[in-house]
């Protein structure tokens, strides 16, 4: 019986970088376990040597407990206003828990994250190597430079390198793809990490990491939280926050005797008890960026965590927010990484239904990706389909003929290099039309690759095979360059086809015949101008332009020396991924700077609350600045400082989740921000306090 050839479909393609999504979702804002996490923790963190490390929540901490003091005494000695003291001092108490509870929050999205890693640890038992015997020990045995086998079934007990073997394996536990990955020694795909598990054939590997030193182990650590420090911006915005409160801190203490001045220069009104005063502090510092900024922190690298990056550093993620050069490689990033068919070139006298006909059934075995392409393209043009395989003769590819075919009903059908199919039709009597030679001259300087096709002496054209484009990468480039970001291409194909390309993709600029030590020369060239770079590499010779770049992103199928190189490591191996690594970087940088701008704004309104409120009796004419029409001048102190304290609580969604990001230039995202966080600041929390003052009154608190 005779066998039906169906005609493949092509690979397919990759998917365009619109297509990224977070691989470990975003975990629910209300998640009963992080959110009982939380509140426990935020006890915890009560711990005045935690607290200090925040001076602005520290000094709310010390005020919290001031406060305290005078509500029990109001309510011992019945002096005073307990009632008043006692609920100033539970609110600032909720302002401190509240600021905790936003770290706790973000740090419990990472130990949910550490709590599944932790379920990858492997403590099998693995077979060692000595010698040529071997002997089972326990994984946490394994010292670096250890040898050890693993076959088909068998879990990989420690992180190291392939040295012998080729194998499949499923990296699920910690990529969380399911689809098996190819290792094999001698490359820069040699790379295995504990937890994974070989699911065919059989490998030797050498460990690269001792027991605690593991990439699980780090992983854990990072996404815990244990190992964040703080990055170079949060420093300086700490201390910018500490300046300011320590000023306020100042202003207030020197409040105190200019008030009992004024209350005896009047002859009315009374000195504002020291709860009170405390109460103005706490209004007046910045509370709101204070008690978010370490969450915003941790928050930016679980996002980046969320997109199957593991960041060795904040440092990292805020150096991307502020990357200036991306540099891209072409094949895989920019341009799909499989050449395929895109065009038919007949020579005279030969139609495009014959040529493609002829390309077709001498591509008819070729599992090439190339191969594959050109019968997905001979269909879709001529809708050629079904094939009787009966007496054909497949000539499969070699590196010596350069040339693939089918010997069928008396006929020689090959296609290939140019070279080769030209000297195979001389053999047989024929040559090379002169349009045929021209138009692989022309293909070739269009970046293009062609290939000839021939009909025993006979020949028909010219088949163009191109390395596609990414869809959606040209405008992606764009927004890129709206942001100040120049992109550079790097390529080992020679100048003409590399301009081609670039020309394409529509990059800023490329790097073409690049080898390791050009790659370098460009980075430092860059960084020399005050520019910061971001790039991606996986193989060996990447490592020394990953570490001199700014943000390294190495691949997790990489070698050692690149993932220990980078300053991230992406589990997926995508490299289209540095882009979105750039926008969590920006928008990191974007949400710290906003919550800042709407934590400062929103101080106006506390004053036209608590100044007046403090010595309205003093000097009568301060109501005018009642703006709001606030009841009384302890509805107002009261309304202040519990807006001060939710305020926190609703904006903690929006330092994990992050503000949005839009691509744009500089200035306009400073436009918008001002509008919507300083113009917000302001206006927002009248209203809220006001509204809060209200239900005082109606309560009798106040």
């Amino acid at each position: 019986m005779a066998t039906l050839l169906t005609p493949q479909a092509g690979s397919s393609p990759a998917p365009s970088p619109e297509t990224n999504r977070p691989k470990n979702g975003p975990r629910s804002l209300f998640d009963p376990t992080i959110l009982r996490r939380a509140v426990k923790e935020s006890f915890f963190k009560l711990d005045p040597r935690l607290v200090a490390k925040n001076p602005v929540m520290f000094v709310v901490e010390v005020g919290s407990v001031v406060t305290t003091y005078f509500f029990i005494r109001d309510l011992v000695t019945h002096t005073g206003n307990a009632g008043f003291s006692g609920q100033i001092s539970v609110w600032l108490w909720f302002t401190v828990l509240f600021a905790n509870f936003a770290e706790a929050m973000a740090e419990g999205r990472g130990k949910a994250q550490a709590d599944s890693l932790r379920k990858a640890r492997t403590n099998t038992m693995a077979r060692k190597l000595s010698g040529s015997r071997e002997e089972l020990v326990p994984a946490p045995n394994l010292r670096r430079g250890d040898l050890f086998v693993c076959e088909t079934n068998d879990q990989i007990p420690a992180d190291g390198e392939i040295v012998e073997g080729i194998a499949s394996v499923d990296e699920s536990a910690i990529t969380g793809e399911s689809a098996p990955v190819i290792r094999e020694s001698g490359g820069d795909r040699s790379a295995v990490t504990g937890g994974t598990r070989v699911l065919s054939d059989r490998i030797v590997v050498r460990v690269t990491a001792n027991p605690g030193e593991s990439f699980l182990d780090r992983m854990i650590a990072l996404v815990e939280g244990a190992q964040r420090q703080k990055t170079p911006n949060e420093i300086a915005l700490s201390i910018l926050l500490a300046g300011l409160t320590i000023v306020f801190l100042f202003a207030t203490v020197t409040l105190l005797p200019f008030a009992h001045f004024s209350v005896d220069q009047a002859g009315q009104g009374s000195v504002p008890t020291i709860t009170v005063m405390v109460a103005l502090l706490v209004c007046l510092i910045p509370t709101t960026i204070g008690g978010l900024l370490s969450a915003i922190g941790i928050a930016g690298m679980d996002r980046v965590m969320q997109h199957n990056v593991l960041a060795m550093s904040g440092k990292a993620v805020e150096a991307a927010g502020d990357v200036n050069t991306l540099l891209l490689d072409k094949t895989g990033t920019i341009t799909i990484g499989n050449r395929q068919a895109t065009a038919f070139f007949p020579a005279p006298g030969v139609t495009d239904a014959e040529l493609a006909d002829a390309a077709q059934l001498s591509s008819l075995a070729d599992e090439t990706p190339e191969g594959r392409s050109i019968v997905v393209l001979a269909k879709e043009r001529h809708n050629i389909r079904e094939r009787h395989a009966e007496g054909m003769e497949f000539v499969p590819f070699t590196a010596q003929t350069r040339m693939s075919g089918v010997n069928v009903g008396g006929r020689e059908v090959r296609k290939g290099a140019a070279e080769s199919v030209k000297r195979f039709a001389i053999e047989t009597g024929g040559s090379m039309p002169d349009a045929v030679q021209a138009k692989v001259d022309e293909v070739a300087k269009g970046g293009g690759t062609p290939l000839v096709v021939a009909d025993g002496a006979r020949i028909l054209g010219v088949v163009q095979l191109k390395d596609i484009v990414k869809g959606g990468m040209k405008q992606r480039f764009d927004q890129l360059r709206s942001m100040g970001i120049k992109t550079v291409m790097i390529t080992g194909d020679n100048p003409l086809t590399a301009a081609s390309i670039a020309a394409e993709a529509g990059v800023d600029d490329f790097l073409a015949e690049a080898t390791p030590e050009q790659k370098l020369a460009y980075i430092r060239q860059e960084q020399a101008g005050g520019r910061l770079v971001a790039m991606t590499g996986d193989g060996t010779n990447d490592a020394p332009a990953l570490a001199q770049a700014d943000v390294g992103v190495a691949m997790n199928t990489g070698t050692q020396a690149a993932k220990e190189a980078g300053n991230m490591v992406d589990l997926d191996s995508n490299p289209t991924k540095l882009i979105e690594v750039v926008e969590i970087g920006k928008q990191l940088l974007m949400t710290r700077g906003s919550l800042t701008t709407f934590s400062i704004a929103n101080d106006v309104a506390k004053y036209f609350a608590i100044i007046p409120a403090m010595f309205i009796v003093t000097y009568p004419q301060l109501k005018a600045l009642n703006i709001i029409g606030l009841s009384n001048p302890q509805s107002a102190i009261l309304a202040a400082v519990i807006f001060n304290a939710l305020i926190i609580v609703a904006l903690i969604p929006l330092a994990l989740r992050g503000v949005k990001y839009t691509p744009a230039n500089a200035a306009q995202i400073l436009r918008r921000n001002l509008l919507i966080y300083g113009l917000g600041g302001i206006v927002v929390p009248f209203p809220g306090i006001w509204i809060i003052d209200r239900i005082l009154v109606a309560l009798h608190l106040a």
